[in-house]
């Protein structure tokens, strides 16, 4: 599929559920049963949310952005298009944490407002897109250890429909766009840049992402690394 067909038939199918394990979960299983470019799913609830590398994602019922998307075809740079739909939607202050976290900026603390997690069977030419995007969460709601590093739009739980269909237009628009615009857009929003970060493997000020998305990291050591994915963490975070 093109990129400018892409561009369109994002959102349906739709299928809602009050309350389901993950919305990745039900996006896989659907595209694994053939369905189209654009499905979506969205919940009200996660009783297993998730995000990368295993961890869970809990935001209490109704009160957060909650979508899968099934992707066919998807374009080489969907890991930087998607959290750069969110931050169109979320709004100007939204800025992204490599490689896929949205985030607002409080002083010199990132503090989380979505994730995003990919997965799929590249082999296979799909890819699931799962989002969540905290809208109307009370903070004071969320469990003490997520609290001092979540954010929020603070937008009553009616805003989440129209936002969603927000979000479905700002990756149509992303999805169509030449991949150098793409990268632009993504260092425009760069939440890491110039900011000392540090993985398992070492430690260095981070430089911004290459043609591929990759993270480049000036090592503390000398040189430069480039990370391809993994963990990296705000040095001394």
């Amino acid at each position: 599929m093109s990129a400018a067909k892409a561009a369109y038939a994002l959102g349906l199918p739709r299928v809602h559920l009050r309350t389901t394990s993950s919305t990745n979960d039900r996006a896989r299983e659907l595209a694994l049963a053939g369905a189209p470019h654009g499905t979506l799913v969205t919940a009200a609830a996660q009783t297993a949310g998730r995000g990368r590398g295993g961890r869970s994602w809990s935001a209490p019922a109704g009160s957060s952005l909650l979508a899968s998307l099934v992707l066919r075809s998807p374009p080489r740079l969907l890991p930087l298009i998607a959290p750069l739909a969110v931050a169109d939607t979320a709004g100007p202050d939204a800025r992204i944490k490599w490689p896929n976290d949205v985030v607002l900026i409080d002083g010199d603390e990132l503090r989380k407002l979505a994730g995003i997690l990919i997965e799929g069977r590249p082999q296979d030419g799909w890819a699931v897109m799962g989002i969540g995007l905290n809208v109307a969460v009370a903070l004071a709601e969320l469990p003490a250890e997520l609290r001092a590093v979540a954010a929020t739009l603070g937008l009553p739980r009616s805003k989440i429909e129209p936002l969603l269909a927000r979000l479905l237009g700002a990756l149509s628009l992303r999805l169509a766009q030449p991949p150098n615009e793409t990268l632009a857009a993504w260092r425009a929003r760069d939440a890491l840049r110039g900011r000392r970060v540090a993985w398992p493997a070492g430690s260095g000020r981070a430089e911004g992402i290459d043609g591929d998305g990759r993270l480049v990291v000036a090592r503390d050591e000398g040189g430069r690394a480039t990370l391809d994915a993994g963990e990296v963490h705000l040095a001394g975070a």
